[in-house]
């Protein structure tokens, strides 16, 4: 077990990181989520070993570590920028931990020919890394990772530089990976969607501050606060700000909402509500769809989906809609809001209800 006991870290007087609680367990796989400079790598590097808090003490199962340096911790990192040893081939950098740990020489034969085909580096592993192309190079240094057996596994951000379709195999196969191994799996990334596909927990982090943490799917659907929904969003979320009359949402533009069941008594006022780009609707799905006037801006064609740019009421939103939505830019369409879906803030950005029977 890894524990953050008020850990907090500052450099010239900057935060980089707020006081900061958390505990991961052994064998679980944990997805650190927020946007450039949030201070994922930050914190991964103070469960690392590899900076020291200002304040607050780290523990793994129960013993303090906190001025333990890295090279006497069982940590394994990986970054997005690979590092591997020049001057070795493939085959000795996946070998090397395995070689300082006194592993035998068959040992290490077999496991690392088992990770080299787990990440496609058979044909390869008698190369220098800098004969490799910049995918090759960052899947030797997750093979190194892998053979490790370390306790903390840390990737930050590691498959940025792979190919979609490798991306997407590692993706299923490295939290099985190491949960096998009893780790403990930290994984950080800027992408909403590969927290969603990795699963596990996720800690959404803003400005240095872990705004929640919990079951990846339960953070996604019921964020505690307005900064978490929108860090654990993309496309952007779409958000608007109204007035709540007794059991309606009301705008300036006169569109009505229902008031969400549980919601309607609470005191009237502004609140703020918001949605995921796949709740809005170029068709009313249920009889409770709201209709909202809007014209469009921007269309996005994917294949086989639609992103559709939209102005409403002054607002720019984002719609999400499956197949080719040929529409023609300033053209005036409605969109269809499902008040079942809409998650409702305060004016302080606090989240005052649970998401009502939102689908993923």
């Amino acid at each position: 077990m890894l524990e953050l006991r008020n850990v907090s870290k500052s450099v010239s007087g900057e935060t980089h990181i707020a006081e900061t609680n958390l505990t991961l367990q052994r064998g679980t796989l944990n997805v650190l989520l927020g946007p450039t400079l949030s201070g994922k790598t930050s914190l991964m590097r103070l469960m690392a070993g590899l900076d020291k808090p200002t304040t607050g003490t780290i523990h793994v199962d129960g013993k303090d570590v906190t001025g333990l340096p890295v090279q006497r911790r069982n940590v394994a990192m990986v970054y997005q920028q690979f590092i591997n040893y020049p001057a070795m081939t493939v085959y000795d950098n996946i070998a090397s931990p395995m070689r300082l740990s006194g592993k035998s020489a068959a040992s290490i034969d077999k496991e690392v020919k088992k990770a080299a085909d787990l990440l496609r580096l058979g044909p390869f592993l008698d190369r220098l890394p800098l004969s490799l192309s910049g995918g090759q190079q960052q899947r030797t240094a997750l093979a190194r990772a892998i053979v490790k057996n370390a306790g903390l596994v840390l990737l930050d951000e590691p498959l940025a530089n792979l190919d979609y379709k490798l991306r997407e195999e590692l993706r299923a196969e490295l939290p099985k990976i190491f949960a096998e191994s009893g780790a403990i799996f930290v994984y950080a990334t800027t992408e909403p969607s590969e927290a969603l596909l990795l699963g596990g927990n996720t800690a959404t982090l803003a400005e240095g501050r872990i705004t929640q943490f919990g079951s990846t799917i339960d953070v996604f659907r019921n964020p505690r606060d307005l900064i978490t929904a929108t860090t654990f969003a993309d496309p952007p979320l779409n958000t608007m700000t109204l007035d709540k009359r007794g059991r309606e949402f009301v705008l300036d533009s006169n569109i009505r909402l229902p008031v969400p069941r549980g919601l309607e008594d609470r005191p009237d006022g502004r609140y703020t509500i918001a949605f995921q780009p796949h709740h809005l609707a170029l068709a009313p799905q249920t009889p409770e769809a709201v209709a909202a006037p809007a014209r469009v801006m921007v269309t996005e064609i994917t294949g086989s989906e639609s992103f559709i740019h939209i102005d409403f009421a002054g607002q720019r939103w984002v719609m999400l809609t499956q197949g080719v939505q040929d529409i023609d830019v300033d053209d005036a369409i409605d969109v269809y809001i499902d008040p079942r879906h809409i998650m409702v803030f305060d004016t302080d950005g606090a989240a005052v209800t649970p998401t009502l029977q939102q689908a993923a």
